[in-house]
């Protein structure tokens, strides 16, 4: 007995000090500004977060899935209830439709960004999130978690009356005059490298497959395609993924159109839209929802 109080007591004295230390750690950054390093989520424990939060929490009726390209679209740039935004940085689409479909149950709509297709999938988090208590690998990591749910935290969003008006004042703004010429330089030379011809084929195979199921299931996808800036939509690898996507899904029913005024839209490399485009992309994909729907079609 004495034996089993003395290790409970190390256990608690430890997970005090480690609390303290993460405390310390976040209140020195807030008075110290730069002058010391926040601890960084990395972008695997981006995907664990997020991925954790989404089968431990109620199914949204509409999840958006893609690359870091869809990732820039927050949720609180999204007026549309119980919308959840599961696109991966770093990542493919598949990895989260596998994940999708591996669910007991499924969103109403789920959302497809189909402009970057040339990623394998990740085995590894679709090991992870393909089961009942799977997800619980991520508690594994007491560290990476902590600091996680530091960053959580300590970025937590505003409500959704303060982030409309904050959206709302940056689209009163002018388009930024950031000059991103070197960085589209570097993303034109290696989008135009090498053939993602197989790779892409691959991964629309499998979408392909993964869709039907979601829709034998009674969910809805959609795909689309999110506006890259215009030197980039003629690069190699571009040209060819969108050709291959085409190809694979021809009935325009499975597309959702999105119309945002291009003259608008600015990207820091040419392919990630900054901050105020990304408003401007989620609210005319909010649109295109609800004249999908308006119309009677998908429902």
């Amino acid at each position: 007995m004495m034996t089993q109080m003395s290790a409970l007591s190390w256990l608690i004295r430890c997970a005090g000090t480690a609390l303290a230390l993460l405390l310390v750690c976040g209140l020195a950054t807030a008075r110290f500004g730069s002058a010391l390093q926040q601890p960084s989520v990395t972008t695997r424990d981006g995907s664990l977060v997020t991925l954790n939060r989404y089968v431990r929490e109620p199914v949204p009726d509409t999840v958006l899935v893609g690359s870091s390209v869809a990732w820039r679209l927050k949720e609180d740039y999204f007026s549309t209830p119980r919308f959840r935004n599961l696109a991966l940085a770093g990542g493919s689409p598949v990895t989260v439709l596998e994940i999708l479909a591996k669910q007991s149950a499924l969103p109403k709509t789920i959302l497809i960004e189909t402009n970057i297709l040339s990623r394998e999938s990740d085995g590894e988090l679709i090991a992870q999130f393909s089961g009942s208590g799977r997800a619980d690998a991520l508690f594994l990591r007491p560290v990476r978690t902590a600091v996680a749910a530091y960053e959580t935290w300590n970025h937590a969003p505003p409500n959704a009356a303060q982030a409309r008006a904050e959206q709302d004042r940056l689209l009163r703004d002018s388009p930024s005059n950031f000059d991103n010429g070197a960085y589209v330089a570097l993303v034109l030379r290696q989008m135009n490298e090498g053939d993602p011809t197989t790779s892409a084929r691959a991964n629309v195979a499998r979408m392909r497959e993964l869709i039907d199921e979601i829709q034998r299931r009674g969910s809805r996808a959609l795909l689309i395609e999110i506006p890259f800036e215009a030197e980039v939509e003629n690069t190699r690898l571009v040209t060819i993924s969108r050709a291959v996507v085409r190809a694979a899904f021809p009935d325009p029913s499975l597309w959702l159109p999105i119309n945002p005024p291009r003259s608008e839209l600015r990207w820091a490399d040419g392919v990630h839209l900054d901050e105020r485009s990304a408003v401007i992309v989620a609210r005319a994909i909010e649109a295109a929802l609800s004249e999908r729907d308006g119309s009677g079609r998908d429902k």
